[in-house]
Parts: structure tokens; C-alpha cells; sequence
């Protein structure tokens, strides 16, 4: 009889290639992960990692078991919670794969919300890029995700969840801080600070200046960050102007460290996406946490600070 504790394991290792890290993230000792592993090995009477020192990678065995594993896993945990869900209990884990703006200014009052009325649920928040995001829900290592991307997959069900305002932000002391609203060739004159090419940032300015007839690297680049704080905190050292999320840049808004410039014609926006697979089989606690996001009654926990 398989034993979901080391399978569990083994999905660990598998993902992280390395028994010590694998041990940390399942609050193991490294010789107790080697262990179980070993078990399966045995049982399975087939080893599912090369092992090269520190260095792991799986073997054709490891590789065919590992998504079977990752089914099997989440097969049961939508019965443990499809059995507490019966007797009206909402009780189990639930994992949000995000990119890093809604991830910092959004998604911790959305779930500070949903565990007040869900106490008994263990809610795991990762912020990362958009692609990965994607990836890690559809290797059923997320149950949700949440990204400012619509990212094309048949198995995939993307549900706008907010619009995100991207905006031009300068130092007070700047020349148009004065309220004035400029045109887009302007844009071309400043030192910009900006975000890495495949930020979706990036991605909707230079749509907005290819309305206009200009192209993103006309633009004086003085610095790239791959942080939109640090590049909201570089507007207000006086090293260039930026164009943020409006989530983003709130709080220097808010204590007049930067300001917000009208740009005429370029009112940028993006959507964000609640994403869940149509494939795996859904728990309680996902369609839960998907009907309590998309309550009307949490339209302030989407909205602010955007209004």
C-alpha cells in the first residue's frame, strides 16, 4: 500500500533537487527524507533519483511517477476536506501562487478577510513572477492563482479580478509636479527609471507609447530595477521618473514623497486574473475561496488604495 507521507516527500525532493531542502520545507531531517525515499525505491524496486553528491535528478522512473504522485496527493486532499466540508466544516490548506504587486498590497487583506470567517484554514501565499505563477498551478502545486496576465491554456479559467492603474510618478520638487498634464513625446526627454522587459509594467507602457507613435527604448533608461518598490523609492531620491502601479506607489502619494503626473492620452491600465485549473478535481475550500473573493460585499478589499 502506497504511503502519501512519502510520496508527499518525494514530490518535495523532486521540486526542490535536493534532499536538504526538501527536509527544511517539510520540517525534516535530511537523513529522515533519505529515508523515505529510500522506502519508495524499495517498494517500487527502482531508484528515482541519480544521485551525483549534493546534485539530484530524477530518473525516467521519477520523472513518470511525479505527476501521478502530485494527482494522487491532491486526490486526497479533496477527500479529507470533501469529508469535513459534510459536516459543514471548512478546514484544510489552501495555496495562492501570485506576481508580486497583488501579492503585497492585495492578496493579505483578501485572505486576512477570509481566515476571519474560515479560522480553521491554513492559507500559504507565494509571490512570484506571472509565468511562474501559471506553472505552479498547473503542476497542481497551487490552488489558486493570481496574475496581471492572461496566459492562454485550455485548461486554465481566468476571471478578472481587478484593474490596476499604471501611473507616472516624478519627485515633488520636479518640474511637473506642478499639476500640469503632459503630452507622450515629452515622455522621452527624462531620465526613466523601469521595471525588467518581461514586467507586465513594461509591457502595458510600451503598448500605451505605440498608440502614440513612440517605442519604449526611445526612452533615457538611468536605471532598471526588478522591484517596483525600490523603483518607487528611487523617484523619490531624485534619480529619474517611473511609471508604477498606482497600489505601488500609495503611500509615497499619500505622504507627498512623489506625485502623480497626467500623461494626455495614456490613461494605462491592466487587468488582474484569479486563475484556477478546470481539470483537477476542485476542493471545498477552493470554490469557497473563489466565491468569498468574488463577493461583492469584498469589492473595498480590491478597490483600495486604487480609488
Amino acid at each position: 500500500m502506497l504511503n502519501l507521507h512519502e510520496l508527499n516527500v518525494f514530490v518535495e525532493a523532486a521540486q526542490a533537487e535536493n534532499f536538504s531542502a526538501a527536509a527544511r520545507r517539510l520540517f525534516l531531517s535530511q537523513p529522515a527524507v533519505s529515508l523515505h525515499i529510500r522506502n519508495l525505491e524499495q517498494e517500487f524496486g527502482i531508484e528515482l533519483f541519480q544521485r551525483n553528491g549534493r546534485n539530484l535528478t530524477l530518473t525516467p522512473a521519477g520523472k513518470a511517477l511525479l505527476p501521478m504522485a502530485q494527482a494522487l496527493l491532491r486526490q486526497a486532499r479533496v477527500v479529507e476536506e470533501m469529508m469535513h466540508g459534510l459536516q459543514g466544516k471548512i478546514i484544510g490548506e489552501l495555496t495562492i501562487a501570485c506576481s508580486t504587486t497583488v501579492g503585497k498590497y492585495i492578496l493579505p487583506r483578501l485572505v486576512a478577510g477570509f481566515r476571519r470567517r474560515y479560522p480553521d484554514v491554513q492559507v500559504s501565499v507565494y509571490v512570484m513572477s506571472r509565468r511562474a505563477a501559471v506553472d505552479r498551478l498547473l503542476e497542481g502545486r497551487a490552488d489558486v492563482a493570481v496574475v496581471s496576465a492572461h496566459l492562454p491554456h485550455p485548461d486554465l479559467e481566468f476571471q478578472p479580478f481587478l484593474e490596476d492603474q499604471i501611473i507616472l510618478i516624478v519627485p515633488p520638487t520636479h518640474p511637473w509636479a506642478d499639476g500640469r498634464t503632459i503630452t507622450p513625446p515629452m515622455l522621452i526627454t527624462e531620465p526613466f527609471i523601469m521595471r525588467e522587459s518581461t514586467a507586465g509594467t513594461y509591457e502595458v507602457l510600451a503598448e500605451g507609447l505605440a498608440q502614440h507613435g513612440l517605442h519604449v527604448e526611445q526612452l533615457q533608461v538611468v536605471l532598471t530595477l526588478a522591484n517596483a518598490e525600490a523603483i518607487e523609492m528611487s523617484v523619490e531620491a531624485g534619480i529619474g521618473v517611473a511609471f508604477v502601479s498606482k497600489l505601488v506607489a500609495a503611500r509615497g502619494l499619500a505622504l507627498g514623497k512623489i506625485v502623480a503626473v497626467p500623461v494626455e492620452g495614456m490613461a494605462l491600465k491592466r487587468s488582474i486574473y484569479m486563475v484556477r485549473h478546470q481539470r483537477h478535481v476542485r476542493a471545498p475550500i477552493q470554490q469557497v475561496f473563489w466565491d468569498f473573493a468574488f463577493d461583492p460585499a469584498n469589492e473595498p478589499i480590491r478597490r483600495l488604495p486604487m480609488e
